[in-house]
């Protein structure tokens, strides 16, 4: 998982070198496909459940799940890049927003909260913890700034398969269940300015936000610690 999460986390980095005006999201997806398969890895996203490319790309008001196309990337856009790879069995999965040239004050504080949001949900866990402190650590974050948080997409567990249990809340809830030491599973936060309701497009992928509104998404795998989690998708 340590291997797999390494790699997943160089091919982010790399892919986000990548963002500026008049690329486009489809030469990303090339040039991250191309970066896995040199590591002796394979794209997870890739036909799973028939997703058609190998990275998610979501733009501006795209939640996530966005597929990587032909229009280019313009000065003042984010743009969240989405890499699971699947190395020696095991997967590794993480996100992280980014900004296409000169990007306004509102999207900036938007991406920043996000970015503080799943960092202070990790700093949280721990062997014995309620998975529910993840949800309303990042609520209570999201609140201080009147931003919503998305409710139907969910961090999960991930290993030798790419979505197991448990189900990771990023909101308030009272679900039951607690984490145990050496478990391994997501979390990835998506909040928005506005709408957290989302809308699907046509292609059974893309998720938008119903307003327009833009939205911003970070995530990690991390690992159950005895001393508390540790972030396994980090160069």
């Amino acid at each position: 998982m340590r291997v797999s999460g390494r790699l997943a986390a160089q091919v982010l980095e790399y892919a986000g070198t990548l963002v500026k005006p008049g690329i486009t999201t489809d030469e990303i997806d090339k040039a991250v496909h191309q970066m896995i398969i040199d590591n002796g890895a394979y794209p997870s996203p890739l036909g799973y459940g028939g997703f058609p490319k190998s990275v998610c790309t979501s733009v501006n008001e795209c939640i996530c799940h966005g597929i990587p196309d032909s229009r280019a990337l313009e000065d003042g856009d984010t743009i969240n890049i989405d890499v699971t790879v699947y190395l020696n069995g095991y997967h590794g999965d993480t996100s992280a927003t980014f900004f296409c040239g000169d990007v306004d004050d509102e999207a900036r504080n938007l991406v920043k909260v996000t970015k503080d949001c799943l960092h202070k949900a990790i700093s949280v866990c721990a062997p014995g913890m309620e998975y529910k402190k993840i949800g309303k650590t990042i609520q209570d974050h999201a609140d201080r700034y009147n931003y919503g948080v998305v409710r139907q997409f969910v961090g999960h567990g991930i290993g030798r398969v790419f979505h197991a249990d448990p189900v990771v809340l990023h909101y308030r809830n009272n679900d039951h269940g607690r984490m145990v030491l050496n478990q391994t599973f997501t979390i990835e936060p998506m909040l928005t300015i506005g709408s957290i309701n989302p809308v699907m497009w046509d292609d059974n992928w893309t998720i938008v936000t119903e307003d327009g509104s833009l939205s911003a998404q970070f995530e990690h795998t991390i690992l159950i610690t005895r001393d508390g989690a540790e972030i396994l998708t980090q160069c």
